[in-house]
């Protein structure tokens, strides 16, 4: 049997199952929502059991209390399979009054939501999972951790083990569990796959809609092409025009992104809004994102290689990676990640802020001694803008690196951590 890597997660469902009677794990397949979940669970009903599957769906319309006989707690796997259960399973929760009742785990919004009629607010919490941070697939030392950081630790002592082509492989790879021991060229297969599924199949799951599957390819390509900014809808239907024989308005875009976000394949970053000693305006569009960056590299066609060659691209795609582990870190903080953007241009890649107000502020760079005074002198612009009489001062700034040997704090104060170093 594969071992099991021990997932951030792992934690946070604990916590939460002492909190709540039941618990939604959310996030794309093949990220080790399940399997995470069966390390607590003590029963489990796989609704999509191929032997089972249509016993199950019948039962969930006439005695959905029967599926959640067992011990407790437990897991229903791919739930959104049937949505009834939500309601029976929210009224168990009531009458058991006892928190850690159940595990919920799916892969995709359910289609339909006519039978369920009840929030779940005071019931339910949720937890969104993702692909593994570079700590978690043991790519990363953890040397430093963000949490220091947020504490006010003064200096940070670190060291990287990845290469530039490490980097190239890593971006490609992405973190989905199965790939992380398979051999370099296999792994690399891994998201390929997961792109193919999406094309082919998942994508129409969504919503029961059938889909052009060439023009979820050119829409997934275009989006890749524009990781890490604000692109509109209409541009994006306009870059699809420029790059391809065929065109897509701005509503099938609109359409063919909604289904990617409800099967959790897309996770646009949110602006960041602070108190500002100006009336700057800041931008309120979202910043683009793939969930990881080996989608991005799957829908470009391209491989470590062509990276390596294509330092712009590769760029943007580390930024994707980032993203990815920022907010698997976040949520260990009880945190979220933002992107500010103002009209003057001035922006930070990452505000990585915490429900007590505190926050940090990231500049993400693959790498050299220009590209790194470059972002550090965009974290200090931002901070000087901010009305600390208003909200608190950032308690670092960071430079998140590519490329580098080691983590260290600038005379100006400002962090430089390779990501090959860094953990929540």
């Amino acid at each position: 049997m594969k071992k099991y890597r021990k997932r951030i997660a792992d934690d946070i469902l604990k916590r939460k199952l002492e909190s709540k009677g039941a618990v939604l794990i959310e996030g794309p397949k093949w990220c080790g929502k399940t399997t995470t979940a069966e390390q607590i669970a003590s029963s489990i009903l796989y609704m999509d059991e191929p032997e089972k599957m249509e016993q199950n769906l019948n039962t969930s319309e006439l005695n959905p209390k029967r599926l959640l006989n067992g011990a407790v707690p437990r897991l229903i796997d791919e739930w959104q399979l049937a949505p009834k259960l939500w309601d029976t399973i929210r009224f168990e929760v009531d009458h058991r009054a006892e928190p850690g009742q159940f595990i919920l785990t799916g892969s995709a919004v359910p289609v339909d939501t006519k039978d369920i009629t009840h929030s779940g607010t005071g019931r339910f919490t949720w937890l969104t999972m993702r692909p593994m941070s570079l700590y978690e697939s043991g790519d990363s030392s953890g040397d430093v951790k963000l949490k220091d950081l947020f504490d006010g630790a003064e200096n940070v002592d670190g060291e990287s083990r990845i290469s530039l082509d490490r980097l190239a492989f890593l971006v490609c790879r992405g973190g989905w569990p199965q790939a992380i021991d398979m051999r370099d060229e296999i792994a690399l297969d891994q998201a390929i796959d997961y792109y193919d599924a999406i094309v082919r199949s998942d994508i129409n799951r969504a919503d029961n809609v059938n889909k052009n599957p060439e023009r979820v390819k050119r829409l997934m390509r275009s989006y890749a092409r524009n990781q890490g900014s604000q692109i509109s809808n209409i541009d994006i239907a306009k870059d699809v025009a420029a790059n391809d024989e065929s065109s897509m308005n701005e509503e099938t875009v609109a359409s063919y992104l909604n289904a990617l976000r409800k099967i959790f394949v897309v996770e646009d970053m949110p602006a960041w809004n602070p108190n500002l000693r100006s009336k700057t305006a800041i931008r309120s569009s979202d910043t683009r994102y793939y969930v990881d960056p080996s989608i991005a590299a799957a829908a470009l066609g391209i491989g470590p290689a062509d990276l390596i060659d294509d330092l712009k691209t590769f760029g943007f795609l580390f930024e994707t990676l980032c993203a990815r582990d920022l907010r698997v870190f976040a949520d260990a903080l009880s945190g979220d990640v933002y992107h500010y953007r103002d009209k003057d241009g001035l922006e930070c890649d990452a505000v990585l802020h915490l429900r007590s107000g505190k926050y940090g502020l990231i500049e993400i760079k693959l790498g050299g001694e220009k590209m790194i005074e470059e972002g550090a002198g965009r974290l200090k612009a931002l901070q000087a803008k901010i009305d600390t009489d208003r909200m608190k001062e950032a308690s670092f700034l960071m430079v998140l690196t590519g490329i580098g040997d080691y983590a260290y704090r600038r005379r100006d104060g400002v962090f430089v951590v390779p990501i090959g170093c860094l953990k929540n």
